[in-house]
């Protein structure tokens, strides 16, 4: 499914909503928006999950352990590509929004937001964890659509979740889309 097209059937109705994509896309105001819109818990994969305080990453099973307690409750948006983790979150999410924007949106995303919180907390990582820009990060970023689409893709044929996929190409897009989801407030 892309764009819009499908709004009401995709988020009236379902309780769990994955929101992935590059980092820099805009996942968690995007994830964070919806969750007001549709009041459904907003759970981010860096402060719930894998950063302690001081960038310290979890340990994977104590992240596996914390991702399957969250997945299990009955209502909520997660914010987070993860790949490591799809096996525990792809079949519990009744929808997945991927904003898939263009290699230069997510770089100019991480880039400004690098900026913008520059030695400071962003609100959805742990206390402790102010934001810095890596060339890990760019590069990570460069190569998204080369190396992790491809692996999105196979996961989301996998867990059957393609029909139930919306993908969004632009931030203008994701503006409208929970513009639109705002306006479903109280829509059955």
């Amino acid at each position: 499914m892309n764009g819009t097209s499908g709004l009401k059937s995709t988020l009236v109705e379902v309780d769990r909503i994955l929101v992935i994509g590059c980092p820099g896309s805009g996942k968690s105001t995007l994830a964070k928006r919806l969750s007001q819109a549709l009041g459904l818990d907003y759970i981010s994969m860096d402060r719930d999950f894998y950063w302690l305080p001081g960038w310290r990453k979890r340990q994977r099973d104590e992240i596996d352990s914390l991702i399957a307690k969250a997945v299990a409750k009955e209502r909520w948006i997660m914010d987070g590509t993860g790949l490591s983790s799809f096996h525990l979150r792809l079949p519990r999410a009744e929808t997945v929004i991927w904003l898939r924007l263009p290699r230069s949106a997510c770089l100019y995303g991480a880039i400004s937001r690098g900026l913008r919180y520059f030695r400071r907390n962003r609100p959805e990582l742990p206390a402790g964890c102010p934001e810095h820009l890596s060339l890990d990060l760019l590069a990570y970023i460069w190569n998204f659509e080369r190396d992790a689409a491809p692996l999105i893709e196979a996961a989301l044929r996998d867990y059957r979740l393609l029909n139930s996929t919306v993908i969004i190409r632009s931030r203008k897009a994701a503006r409208r889309f929970a513009v639109l989801a705002h306006g479903l407030k109280g829509v059955a």
